[in-house]
């Protein structure tokens, strides 16, 4: 049997990654990453799992994002039994992630229920899985270091490579015998981009017969990582001039100690006033100690700091909020500050609460770091929607609103075309984990050189000849 990839998720989107690879001996899966969207989708989607999860022989997981790695507790709940293999960083990280995913999903389903008895609905939100499935899928995590060659199956070896998008994140090579040849297929979901803060750079992984590649800005180019400074900056002098709050609704990992380590910088340097600045998230503050403790997946620059007792991700005017009353207080509190919240795309967590409280003032922005896929909340901010419902109440858009994408973990359209031309020669590239326009774009900038692309459809399987 000729081997052959399904596309199970972030097929023409950018959410939900997940994506079987199945030989004569084998049945291999690439992340089991969480759809995030509307409620009903959510867990539809989630739910719906076109294989059989009990014949999976091992599950690699790229990094710790919850659009990679958040489906884990659902597959195990449903019967998959196999080894599940990352680095050590994205096991620390990915547990962290689904206890608050689990905790997350527990506590919006109790509040939504609450509001819809209230309302004299009938309808009854469930959760997908709790801390305790999260519990049992997590000690299934194997670690691997990069560029080390590892056996997961009877025909499969697995090799990881640093992605450079976030701590820990991984390109994940499998070299598959198929009969009298080698196949090799490259997993480069999410890919990083050169001189982010903290990070070393994408590696090359050589030899690649098929590369499997993320296409979310295939038809953009991001501006320089330096004028993200530049422009929180700007963002924060503009507010405190009016007297505002600054809110960031961005990921617990690796976007919210990205922001920390520029607002380090800034007061470094003296360009802002000290404000305070409060990072309202109980799993931010976990990360950001997972963070030190394995500054060993950092660049040199950051791990040197960092074991010579200067922490960027400590200083004077920074708090980290724990306790929820202290959360709440924050709305009340009419003084300048920066609150830095999950989640990144505004679909759960305490930024929440704090948009229902400040999207109205127009003193306030909100300053969006990081992707917002189609039909969530952050998406609508974005797009400066008039009118958002949050909590199903509608609330008037009044804040200002700012995008700025210079901070951007993924790789743009110039940094995917260098890395496909690096890893040339290819047999076929297969571009997911982007919205259709920008998978079209790459793909034809691409083909007009000649290569094999192609854009494939949710559940489409395709032979690899």
């Amino acid at each position: 049997m000729p081997v052959k990839i399904k596309f199970l998720g972030a097929a023409k989107t950018v959410t939900g990654s997940s994506h079987l690879v199945v030989s004569d001996k084998s049945e291999i899966l690439l992340d089991a990453g969480l759809f995030q969207g509307r409620r009903h989708d959510f867990y539809e989607l989630n739910t719906a799992f076109h294989y059989n999860p009990r014949k999976i022989n091992a599950l690699v997981i790229s990094h710790a994002h919850i659009d990679h790695c958040g489906n884990i507790p659902s597959l195990v709940k449903n019967g998959l039994r196999c080894k599940i293999y990352s680095t050590h960083a994205t096991k620390d990280l990915s547990r962290l992630m689904l206890e608050d995913s689990a905790k997350i999903q527990e506590e919006d389903v109790k509040y939504v229920n609450k509001i819809n008895k209230r309302l004299g609905r009938l309808t009854v939100v469930k959760v997908l899985y709790t801390k305790k499935d999260v519990s049992n899928a997590v000690r299934r995590i194997h670690s691997l270091a990069y560029d080390k060659k590892f056996l997961v199956s009877r025909d499969t070896y697995v090799t990881l490579f640093n992605a450079g998008h976030i701590l820990g994140s991984s390109i994940a090579v499998l070299d598959i015998q198929d009969r009298d040849r080698n196949v090799r297929i490259g997993y480069a979901v999410d890919l990083g981009r050169k001189n982010l803060p903290m990070l070393d750079d994408p590696e090359i992984p050589p030899g690649l017969d098929y590369l499997i590649m993320e296409s979310t800005y295939g038809g953009r180019v991001h501006a320089p990582i330096e004028q993200a400074k530049v422009r929180l900056k700007e963002v924060i002098d503009r507010t405190i001039g009016r007297g505002g709050k600054i809110l960031i609704p961005a990921f617990s990992l690796e976007r919210t100690q990205e922001v920390i380590y520029l607002l380090n910088e800034l007061f470094k340097e003296k360009a802002i006033p000290i404000i305070p600045i409060y990072v309202d998230s109980p799993l931010a503050t976990e990360i950001t100690d997972s963070f030190v403790n394995h500054s060993d997946y950092m660049n040199n620059r950051t791990s040197e700091a960092i074991n010579h007792g200067d922490n960027p991700f400590e200083f004077l005017s920074l708090r980290f909020v724990k306790d929820q009353q202290e959360s709440k207080r924050l709305n009340v509190d009419k003084r300048p500050m920066v609150i830095i919240a999950g989640s990144g795309m505004c679909e759960s967590g305490r930024i929440l609460h704090h948009l229902k409280n400040n999207i109205e003032d127009s003193r306030n922005t909100v300053l969006v770091v990081g992707y917002m896929a189609k039909d969530t909340l952050g998406r609508k901010i974005v797009e400066r929607q008039r009118f958002v419902r949050i909590f199903g109440v509608e609330c008037e858009l009044n804040a200002e609103v700012v995008v700025i994408n210079a901070l951007s973990g993924h790789a743009d359209k110039n940094d995917l075309v260098n890395f496909v031309s690096a890893c040339l020669p290819l047999k076929r590239i297969f571009l997911v984990h982007g919205e259709e326009d920008q998978s079209q774009i790459l793909a034809d900038t691409l083909s007009r050189s000649g290569l094999d692309v192609y854009i494939p459809a949710k559940d489409e399987e395709i032979e690899l000849v």
